[in-house]
């Protein structure tokens, strides 16, 4: 649902334009009113709603007073001003501020949901390029983060170091992994290292011990546990098959 709010200080305009906004069959939902444009700025910056339906001429604050501190302000919301005077000056003044439209009283129904139909699609496509510009940043971030782990993976690196390197939450960046690679942060930092493990075990000069330690786990029987659980045997044992095979 979108966030519609209405400021006016008639009240029965008020209420005549909640019944045309639930009849007209948007995704707007009316989450405030104010009578005067004072309460009007300050509950659009606390509620930040999609848009504002304001009536030109209102105490404190009119409607023009009002969209030209929302604008200075460089707040996202739509601003649709509504009056009863059908001048030219405040129309031209209220394109001039950046109104998305500008209704006479008495409001049409139709005329209402057309230019609320507008803005929805307006909305729409926001969010959609809002969505489609997080996930190209998301993916940049998760090459960025797998990049780190093939420069670094046998160093004491974290998911939370990485995902602060990358402006993302460990969270966001541990989903992102998991989707792509179908592989846990630690599982997949646990498969270079033991990846790196078993190259370095073909050179017999270097004990299990110094293999670990320089794949990365400072905890030799820790490294023993997860060789094994990803490879199907112990260390030692691998090691044994690895030696009779370059034998034959």
């Amino acid at each position: 649902m979108y966030k519609i709010f209405l400021a006016d200080d008639e009240v029965w305009a008020v209420m005549g334009l909640k019944k045309l906004i639930e009849r007209s069959g948007t995704k707007f939902q009316v989450v405030g009113e104010a009578a005067n444009g004072v309460t009007a700025l300050e509950e659009t910056e606390r509620l930040r709603p999609d848009l504002l339906l304001a009536d030109i001429r209102m105490p404190g604050l009119d409607g023009i007073g009002l969209l030209r501190k929302i604008r200075e302000k460089n707040l996202d919301t739509r601003v649709v001003l509504v009056s009863g005077y059908a001048e030219f000056s405040y129309a031209q003044e209220a394109v001039r501020l950046g109104a998305f439209y500008y209704l006479l009283k008495p409001v049409e129904e139709e005329e209402l949901r057309r230019v609320l139909k507008k803005v929805e699609g307006e909305l729409e496509g926001t969010k959609g390029e809002e969505s489609r510009e997080e996930e190209e940043a998301s993916v940049s971030a998760l090459d960025q983060m797998l990049e780190e782990i093939q420069k670094h993976f046998a160093e004491n690196i974290s998911l939370s170091e990485l995902a602060e390197a990358c402006h993302l939450s460990p969270a966001r960046l541990s989903s992102l992994l998991k989707k792509r690679l179908g592989l846990t942060f630690s599982e997949y930092l646990a498969s270079k290292r033991i990846q790196y493990a078993k190259e370095l075990m073909k050179n017999e000069n270097l004990s299990t011990a110094a293999i670990a330690e320089m794949a990365g786990y400072r905890d030799y029987f820790y490294f023993t546990k997860v060789f094994k659980k990803i490879v199907g045997l112990p260390p030692g044992k691998y090691r044994n098959q690895l030696s009779g095979e370059n034998k034959n």
